[in-house]
């Protein structure tokens, strides 16, 4: 079952990417554009992600209310506002508190830890079976049922493979894997990702020469296909 999250953001622009890339995620996602009805929208929501800046109540205040009627569900603010008072103002009553511009990967893993310590978390318990790979989300670790070794990956091994297994059965281009990897623009031409793919494959597959794990789409990139 998805985690259910609730999102109250007024800027639509910010509001659909990050909704889009949460759903993505697998995260089923409810999106309020002002803290209007929100305690009532909380109602079995796994986390709800709060931005201060709201027409009418301030997030603050929606803030604080929301935890009173739902005390166990974890609050992430979202603000542009950096100075540490307003953080200790929102760390009285939110669980995490993300400052304006943040990187999506940032915002997914802040909600994954949230989500982990009240034990909803998409990773909990979860194993996922892709050919001979045992893959435990929740301890980062991949066991190679043909020899019950732990495959081992090296950290940028590791990042491109949880990236493409988060976007599951999802074509992703080389330019995304390695702008979400590295954080930093790709350059046309640049082998490093292939690279690091050659190596992945010596790793996890069967034959790395006839992958089956991690799939090339010639011309746009790799994907991971659902098992």
């Amino acid at each position: 079952m998805k985690p259910k999250l609730l999102y109250i953001e007024d800027e639509v622009e910010i509001a659909t990417w990050v909704r889009a890339d949460l759903e993505e995620r697998d995260y089923e996602v409810i999106w309020l554009g002002s803290g209007e009805g929100a305690t009532e929208a909380a109602k079995g929501c796994s986390l709800i992600i709060l931005d201060v800046m709201l027409p009418g109540l301030d997030g603050f205040t929606v803030g604080q209310r929301l935890k009173k009627e739902h005390p166990t569900i974890p609050i992430v603010m979202l603000s542009a506002r950096t100075s540490i008072d307003d953080k200790l103002h929102g760390l009285d009553f939110a669980d995490d508190y993300v400052t304006k511009p943040f990187h999506p990967d940032e915002l997914a893993a802040r909600i994954e830890v949230q989500l982990r310590k009240a034990g909803t978390s998409i990773a909990a318990d979860e194993v996922v079976k892709l050919d001979h790979l045992s893959i435990y989300e929740k301890d980062n670790r991949i066991v190679n049922e043909l020899t019950q070794e732990e495959v081992i990956l090296s950290g940028k091994q590791f990042h491109i493979f949880a990236y493409l297994l988060r976007h599951m059965g999802m074509i992703r281009t080389k330019e995304q894997i390695y702008e979400a990897v590295w954080n930093e623009p790709y350059l046309d031409g640049d082998k490093t990702l292939m690279v690091h793919i050659r190596h992945l494959r010596e790793k996890l597959e069967r034959d790395p020469a006839n992958p089956t794990i991690i799939q090339t789409i010639r011309g746009v990139g790799y994907r991971v296909k659902k098992p």
